[in-house]
């Protein structure tokens, strides 16, 4: 069956309603296709944001690692929203299970609780966590001051981050990110046929180029990242920035969590640069070599997403937001634009 199938609005209601959390019958279905996210309005007046995680991605340890970076933050007074702790009602209509792993570090939840649940239910067992929710609107990156800004809170995340280490998360290196697209989506008899040889080709240039940089700065710093930095990611409000959404979180360079903030040419991103390390090294160092990893992990992201939306293939909603994904049209572009990382990759090496 497709994922998410028997996550209907009752089957919600229900799964909160097993931890203390009366519904009013009210909820929004917010925008996400890897997991499914729904703002439920609460009888006594609050609002709150339920995360229903894809079944299958994670496991138990690694969706606490991101609750627990996520504790570290909040704990530091970083503006981030933290996963609520848990507890099961004795009259919950549905069969839930707090999900704990003894090994996962740095987890805040009184006994009997757990930031993490587990529903069983006629579709399947599904895993949530709960937010407040918390509002805001896109950052405006042009207004000036607001990268610097961005870039002190990325800092100040960053010094949190090296605090512990991740055991469970996954790792940002070319093998586990690029490599491993790159041979999903060989074997996954979704591209095209006439456009595979040309897309291989392009793609183990950009990785036999990747390879190269990464080893050049060795050994590089890694810490626990965001993981996935873009702009959608953040929101402002009157007080600042706050992130959302540590459902990427991975141990990587720090670089992993700027580079996504830049837009234009090599002089308007070179300038946002230096705009959001101004803010960034009022908090915490920066390796500048990282920089030279900016093409390679950009090469990496674009084959990872490919391969994302190939793994997500059996799930409707990917059917019905990208279309073109099968198309010819769609992998011509692709191999055009692993091309073009590979050029910016020599040009940097040389």
């Amino acid at each position: 069956m497709p994922p998410f199938t028997g996550l209907t609005p009752d089957t919600v209601l229900d799964a909160l309603d097993s931890v203390g959390l009366q519904g009013d019958g009210r909820l929004i279905q917010l925008n996400s296709y890897e997991n499914r996210v729904f703002q439920v309005f609460l009888e006594d007046g609050r609002v709150v944001v339920a995360k229903f995680y894809r079944p299958g991605r994670w496991t138990d340890a690694q969706i606490l690692e991101e609750h627990a970076l996520a504790a570290d933050l909040a704990a530091d007074e970083c503006p981030v929203v933290a996963p609520w702790p848990l507890a099961i009602e004795t009259a919950a209509r549905l069969p839930t299970r707090l999900c704990a792993d003894a090994s996962v570090e740095g987890l805040v939840a009184p006994a009997g609780t757990s930031t993490l649940v587990e529903v069983q239910t006629d579709g399947g067992p599904y895993r949530f966590a709960v937010v407040e929710r918390r509002a805001g609107r896109a950052p405006e990156l042009e207004t000036p001051g607001t990268l610097e800004w961005i870039g002190r809170l990325i800092g100040r995340m960053h010094q949190v981050g090296k605090r512990r280490e991740f055991k469970h998360r996954g790792r940002l290196d070319v093998t586990s990110v690029g490599r491993s697209a790159r041979d999903w989506l060989q074997a996954c008899e979704l591209v095209p046929p006439d456009a595979l040889p040309q897309w291989l080709a392009a793609a183990d240039e950009v990785l036999g180029l990747a390879d190269a940089a990464f080893d050049k700065l060795e050994p590089l710093t890694r810490l626990r990242l965001h993981g996935d930095c873009h702009i959608g990611n953040i929101l402002w409000t009157a007080a600042g920035p706050h992130f959302v959404d540590l459902d990427d979180c991975l141990s990587g360079p720090a670089v992993q969590d700027l580079w996504m903030l830049l837009s234009g040419d090599k002089a308007i991103a070179r300038r946002e640069m230096n705009e959001v390390l101004s803010g960034y090294e009022q908090f915490t160092e920066f390796d500048d070599r990282e920089l030279r990893l900016i093409e390679p992990l950009r090469s990496l992201r674009m084959l990872h997403h490919s391969a994302w939306m190939a793994r997500r293939w059996d799930d409707p909603a990917f059917k019905a937001g990208f279309p073109w994904f099968e198309q010819p049209s769609y992998w011509a572009q692709r191999t055009t634009e692993l091309r073009e990382q590979a050029e910016l990759m020599r040009e940097a090496a040389a």
